[in-house]
């Protein structure tokens, strides 16, 4: 009887925390309103099943459970309670799965009027590119890929000259307006999912995978992996901003294009060392957890960095200067700097791509001096 009592308990007590708990789905900012649809079809079926089944299992304890000198009758075969639950659970299972297949047809089915944004994924972070003016993604290739060419888009191929690259882990979509993401990985598995937009796809390596969504409610939402990828798989996070066209038209006609990817040294006071540097920041996913325009991330903004006194979590400090940053990156469990999360993991990096890589951060400035 107390396995009885227990397992009435937990029947009762799971069916009131779904009533009251405060978790349940983000606003909706998307089209998909059907996936919400399906989620709730799913909780309904899956939650009548769950109450039933397990009400069922506490009536057998008790009516069944054991007495002194009572002896069981054998009972060989029941037709009709086997054609009962045959039926029941085909049509749960029926309930379950077509709306989904049917929302699935339509996820992976863009309207033909789709923007298309290819979205990247590499630990840790998001890349992604638009198609230049002529509407065409530039053939890609992992021959291609390099640290200034993370997309392995080919030099050669005319389409992919204009073919425009974010910067960053924020990219900006145009509301009310349907867009096509195709999707690839960089090196392991991933997932790219916005919750706000219902949207959300596995990134397999060697494969391209798209779906579609149209923005319905500007704001700023995060994007995220929701695929074990490696140990900073926390940290891997963006964002999309929607916004209107005026405002998505100006962001994009300040992106550069592949073919000014392709020298980036010339963009960069410093030459060569610096667009190196740049480039290494961005193959080696630190691009994920430290911004360059001092908005706040998992980890301190690289602008102003050098030069800056930071507190560690023991009340020590800290100057951040070139022993310091070289210290850090070659073995960041190191010292533990006061309000960022150790979470920073140890990449191999030759000598030369450390003063690279520090040289980079060294010109995004340094912090002020005190008065």
């Amino acid at each position: 009887m107390a396995i009885a009592i227990a397992l009435f308990l937990i029947v009762v007590g799971s069916v009131v925390f779904h009533i009251v708990t405060p978790w349940w789905l983000t606003p909706l900012a998307s089209n998909w309103g059907q996936m919400d649809l399906t989620i709730d079809i799913t909780m309904w079926v899956t939650g009548f099943f769950f109450i039933v089944i397990n009400l069922f299992v506490v009536y057998c304890l008790w009516r069944f459970r054991h007495r002194q000198g009572l002896v069981a009758s054998y009972q060989h075969d029941n037709k009709k309670l086997e054609h009962w639950l045959i039926g029941v659970t085909s049509v749960g299972i029926i309930a379950l799965l077509a709306p989904g297949l049917v929302v699935y047809a339509n996820y992976v089915s863009p309207p033909s009027e789709s923007m298309e944004l290819e979205v990247l994924g590499q630990q840790w972070q998001w890349r992604y590119r638009f198609p230049g003016p002529d509407g065409k993604f530039g053939r890609s290739d992992p021959r291609f890929v390099a640290a200034n060419n993370p997309f392995g888009i080919d030099p050669a191929d005319p389409q992919a000259q204009d073919d425009l690259l974010v910067e960053g882990n924020e990219v900006h979509l145009p509301k009310s307006r349907p867009v096509k993401v195709v999707l690839r990985s960089h090196d392991v598995l991933h997932d790219f999912f916005v919750p706000q937009f219902r949207a959300r796809m596995n990134i397999v390596p060697g494969q391209v995978g798209w779906f579609w969504f149209m923005p319905t409610k500007g704001g700023r939402y995060e994007s995220m992996c929701a695929q074990l990828c490696g140990v900073g798989h926390p940290n891997m996070r963006g964002f999309v901003l929607v916004e209107d066209d005026a405002a998505f038209a100006a962001w994009r006609g300040k992106l550069p294009t592949f073919a000014a990817s392709l020298n980036p040294a010339a963009a960069l006071p410093g030459g060569d060392q610096l667009a190196r540097g740049k480039a290494l920041a961005a193959s080696k996913g630190c691009a994920a957890c430290h911004s360059i325009d001092g908005k706040p991330g998992v980890g301190p903004s690289w602008k102003g960095l050098f030069g800056k006194t930071e507190t560690m979590e023991d009340g020590s400090t800290a100057l951040v200067d070139d022993a310091f940053l070289r210290g850090f990156i070659r073995d960041p469990k190191s010292r533990d700097v006061k309000g960022f999360p150790n979470v920073m993991p140890q990449l191999p990096m030759s000598d030369d791509e450390l003063d690279a890589l520090v040289g980079y951060i060294k010109s995004l400035g340094t912090a002020p001096s005190k008065p």
